[in-house]
């Protein structure tokens, strides 16, 4: 994709803008409802995003959506970035916890999601709990987190693994993996997952 990060930018801060058709791989996540865009950056081939709600920010939260897009990284295992993330959590927090919700293949494209526990962070003295999706597409890799700075309550964990279950990878390249059209975001779904 020619320009990843703009477009990355316009789709979660534009929810009603018109779109050109996509071309190549995108990325498909829409800004929640209630949320702001708080961060940016790129770094190397790393891009990165930081969404908060609108009274908190980066600095400041409790709860975080962060996007991270590994821009050319073709042959990343689920199964070792889960391991990989995993060895810092478990080393900074005593008795944290990961386990795999799900893992398959959306819009052709394999994914694995998971959460990973902490019921006292030393850093901040608070719980957190973050939920992960991974999905590993033909020309990068795509990771979207939810992280709680609390015990989320039941409605909460079923709020955000839908909202992950919409993120989704399409291709413009391939018919099979077709990127959506429509004449605004508002008025498209984000992606059709398969069911948890």
């Amino acid at each position: 994709m020619k320009y990843p990060r703009l477009l990355l930018y316009i789709m979660l801060t534009l929810p009603i803008v018109c779109l050109a058709e996509l071309k190549d791989e995108n990325l498909l996540q829409n800004l929640p409802q209630g949320y702001k865009v708080d961060y940016q950056t790129q770094q190397g081939s790393v891009m990165l995003t930081e969404m908060v709600p609108q009274a908190e920010s980066v600095n400041n939260w409790t709860e975080m959506l962060t996007t991270q897009v590994y821009l050319g990284a073709k042959n990343i295992s689920h199964e070792l970035f889960q391991v990989e993330m995993g060895k810092g959590w478990l080393a900074a927090c005593k008795n944290g916890e990961i386990a795999t919700i799900k893992n398959g293949v959306e819009n052709g494209y394999a994914f694995l999601m998971w959460v990973q526990m902490c019921p006292l962070n030393p850093a901040t003295g608070k719980p957190e709990n973050t939920l992960f999706k991974a999905i590993k597409g033909n020309d990068s890799y795509y990771v979207v987190q939810k992280a709680f700075k609390f015990e989320p309550t039941n409605e909460q964990i079923a709020r955000w693994t839908l909202y992950l279950r919409t993120v989704g990878v399409c291709d413009s390249r391939l018919t099979d993996r077709a990127c959506p059209k429509y004449d605004t975001v508002k008025e498209a779904p984000v992606s059709v997952p398969a069911p948890l």
